[in-house]
């Protein structure tokens, strides 16, 4: 997820389609890790977290938020990725193994 996030430096109107790229991808590839059973129930639910942030930012954005805005919740998705990797070790590496 830490690498997910990394994709998106900054935020705007035109990178909408980008962070909805990055959902779908989060989605799809939390279902296959939890369903292979490569990350625990408690990972995949609080990795949801960060694929609900992200389309919250969509929300806010399409909502006319300020660029500032969207890149302070951008950066505080970050470090709650941070903090997931540090509570689940490994799982931005499985995240990403599947990209």
């Amino acid at each position: 997820m830490i690498s997910s996030l990394g994709r998106l430096d900054g935020v705007g109107n035109a990178s909408i389609s980008d962070i909805q790229n990055e959902i779908d991808f989060l989605r799809d590839t939390l279902e296959v890790l939890r369903a292979t059973e490569e990350i625990s129930n408690d990972a995949f639910l609080e990795a949801g977290s960060i694929q609900g942030g992200l389309s919250l930012l969509i929300n806010l954005i399409s909502q006319g938020i300020s660029q500032e805005e969207a890149n302070s919740q951008l950066a505080g998705l970050k470090d709650r990725a941070k903090t997931l990797n540090d509570t689940y070790p490994g799982l931005d590496d499985s995240i990403e193994s599947k990209r």
